[in-house]
C-alpha cells in the first residue's frame, strides 16, 4: 500500500501505527536542520552567508561538539542524568535528514546541504556498477572480505562539493577538526569534513584539550569536535539503558569541562548527528528469500534500506517488500521518496545512488542482514528513519558566562 497524506502518528519510534494515508515528512518539527549549523556559526564569527538558521551572537572563536548519538528526546528523557546539558539555552530541535545515519548527517553538517545533492545518500550505496560502499569505512565487500576503496572512490570525487570547513579556512579562519585518531585521512573525513587541521584524540581528556586550544589562540578560530561512545553504547546495550544513561552522564561532564575553560569571546556549540530507538521487530533479509527476490543489491542500515534491483523486477520487489514489511515500514519507490522530499534537493549525479525502493522503518522495525552485517544485526539500538526519535538533534549553546 502506498502511504501519502498528512504527518505520520508513528513519530516517537513507540510503533504506533499511522493511519493508511499517512506518510512520513521531510519536515516536521524542528525549524532548522543540521545542515544550517555551521552556517550559523560562520555568520557568528563574521562571514556573511544566505540561507536560514539559528541565530548565534557574535562571536571571535567557536566549537562545535558533536555527540554521536545524541536525540533531542533521549536528552529530554534523561536530564537527570545530563544536569549541565539540560540547563542550556536550545536552539533546535534541529531535523537531521534522511537517513538519520551518521556519515549522511556528517556529510550534511559539513557541506550545509541535504544529502541528495552532497550524494552521500546511506550508510552503505551503490557507488559504481555493482559496488556498495560502506560510507563509514569507506570499504565493499570484495570475496567476503572488507576492501579498502579510498583509490577506485576518491572521496573528493564521490562528494565533490566543497566543505564549510575549507570556506572557513579561505576566509582566513584558523579551522581544526578534532576526532579519534583513527579517523585521520579517512575516507569520510576526507569526503565531509576535509579542510583545516586534523587533531587526532584516545580519550575524553584529550577531546576535551584540544577543542579547548582550538578556540583560545589568537584570531578567528573555528573547531570541530566529535565523540562517538554514546551511540557506541546505545547500539550495544540500547538507548535508555543504565550503560547509556552512565555514558550520557560523562558526556555532561566532557561539555561542562569544555565550558570552564572556554575563553570570555567564545562559543561552544553541542548537537548530534540522530537519535536511536529499540529494533526488536526484526526481519531478516539474508534468511527471507521473498525479500531477496529480484534484488540486486541492498544498501542502507537496518531502519533505512535502499534497494536496487535487477532490471523489470522493481514491481514485484516492491509487492514483496510491502507485503512482508506491512505497516512496520514505508517501502516506496524511490521516485516517490523523492518527490516527497525524504533526501531533500536531488541532483542528478546523486539520483542512481537512491536505487529503485527506499524502505524507512516504523516503530521497532528493523531489517537487518545476519551473513552480510552480523554484528549490526545483534545490535538493539538502531537509527536512520523519519521518526521524531531518530530525527530530531538539539542545538545547545554554551559560553563561560553560561
Amino acid at each position: 500500500m502506498t502511504h501519502r497524506g498528512g504527518r505520520p502518528d508513528d513519530d516517537s519510534g513507540t510503533g504506533v501505527p499511522a493511519p493508511p494515508d499517512a506518510r512520513p515528512a521531510a519536515a516536521g518539527r524542528g525549524r532548522h536542520s543540521l545542515a544550517d549549523v555551521l552556517p550559523a556559526l560562520l555568520r557568528a564569527l563574521g562571514e556573511p552567508g544566505a540561507g536560514a538558521g539559528p541565530d548565534i551572537a557574535p562571536v571571535r572563536a567557536a566549537a562545535l561538539l558533536l555527540i554521536d548519538g545524541l536525540g533531542a528526546q533521549l536528552l529530554r528523557a534523561h536530564a537527570a542524568d545530563a544536569p549541565f546539558l539540560a540547563s542550556l539555552p536550545d536552539a533546535g530541535p534541529l531535523r537531521t535528514g534522511f537517513p538519520s545515519s551518521t556519515s549522511i548527517s556528517l556529510a550534511s553538517l559539513g557541506t550545509g546541504l541535504p544529502p541528495g545533492t552532497h550524494g552521500m545518500v546511506g550508510i552503505s550505496f551503490r557507488a559504481g556498477p555493482g559496488a556498495l560502499l560502506d560510507s563509514l569505512p569507506w570499504t565493499s565487500r570484495v570475496g567476503g572480505r572488507a576492501v579498502d576503496m579510498r583509490q577506485r572512490f576518491p572521496p573528493e570525487s564521490v562528494q565533490p562539493l566543497p566543505t564549510l570547513f575549507e570556506r572557513a579556512a579561505a576566509a582566513g579562519i584558523t579551522v581544526r577538526t578534532v576526532s579519534q585518531a583513527a579517523f585521520a585521512g579517512s575516507g569520510l573525513t576526507r569526503a565531509v569534513l576535509r579542510g583545516g587541521e586534523f587533531r587526532g584524540t584516545r580519550a575524553m581528556g584529550d577531546l576535551a584539550a584540544e577543542v579547548i586550544d582550538a578556540v583560545t589562540g589568537p584570531g578567528r578560530r573555528l573547531c570541530y569536535g566529535y565523540h562517538a561512545d554514546l551511540d557506541s553504547i546505545g547500539h550495544r546495550h540500547g538507548p535508555g539503558s543504565l550503560a547509556w544513561r552512565l555514558q550520557l552522564a560523562q558526556v555532561d561532564r566532557l561539555a561542562a569541562l569544555i565550558t570552564e575553560h572556554l575563553p570570555s569571546d567564545a562559543v561552544l556549540a553541542i548537537t548530534g548527528d540522530h537519535g536511536m530507538v529499540l529494533a526488536n521487530r526484526i526481519h531478516d533479509f539474508d534468511t527471507d528469500e521473498d525479500l531477496q527476490r529480484g534484488v540486486a543489491l541492498l544498501g542502507g542500515d537496518p531502519r533505512a534500506r535502499l534497494i536496487y534491483t535487477h532490471p523489470g523486477a522493481t514491481a514485484d520487489v516492491l509487492a514483496a517488500w510491502r507485503a512482508a514489511l506491512g505497516a512496520h515500514a514505508w517501502v516506496v519507490p524511490s521516485e516517490q521518496a523523492i518527490d516527497e522530499g525524504w533526501f531533500g534537493s536531488v541532483t542528478d549525479a546523486v539520483r542512481d545512488r537512491i536505487g529503485d525502493i527506499v524502505v524507512a522503518a516504523r516503530g521497532t522495525a528493523a531489517v537487518v542482514r545476519t551473513v552480510a552485517e552480523p554484528f549490526i544485526a545483534t545490535m538493539p539500538g538502531q537509527h536512520g528513519s523519519l521518526s521524531n526519535a531518530e530525527q530530531l538533534v538539539p542545538l545547545l549553546l554554551a559560553t563561560s558566562d553560561t
